[in-house]
């Protein structure tokens, strides 16, 4: 049985990509909100972090709705960005720093950044 031609040439990628990276956007809004009292209570390099935390959130929200729109330049900037944090996960998770290693911290900062990695490669149709 041969598909028809419109859904070989659709593909949901691009929208499965769109709801990661909305789940990756909320977590570091939750990050940069919950540094945000620490800051308050003297630790005030924390609201560096937090404002820093919520830029990166908003910036991964609108590289998000660029690959909904199917955006080559919100495509490449969402692969760099994931290629980065892919990166500063594998080294956190490998220095002895204290950082958590349980399965969350693996899902959402090594699982989350390779399927969006995988999701995001390059062929033509998914995103024209």
């Amino acid at each position: 049985m041969i598909a028809p031609k419109t859904l070989i040439e659709s593909s949901s990628r691009p929208e499965a990509a769109f709801v990661l990276l909305l789940i990756q956007a909320l977590l570091w809004t939750i990050a940069g909100i919950s540094a945000i009292p620490f800051a308050i209570a003297g630790e005030v390099f924390m609201l560096g972090l937090g404002l820093a935390s919520l830029l990166l959130a908003l910036a991964t929200f609108l590289m998000a709705i660029g690959i909904l729109w199917r955006r080559n330049r919100a495509r490449r900037w969402a692969m760099r960005l994931e290629i980065a944090c892919l990166a500063g996960s594998l080294l956190l998770l490998a220095l002895p720093l204290g950082a958590n290693h349980g399965p969350v911290a693996w899902m959402t900062n090594v699982a989350l950044p390779v399927a969006l990695i995988v999701l995001l490669r390059k062929p033509r149709e998914a995103f024209g």
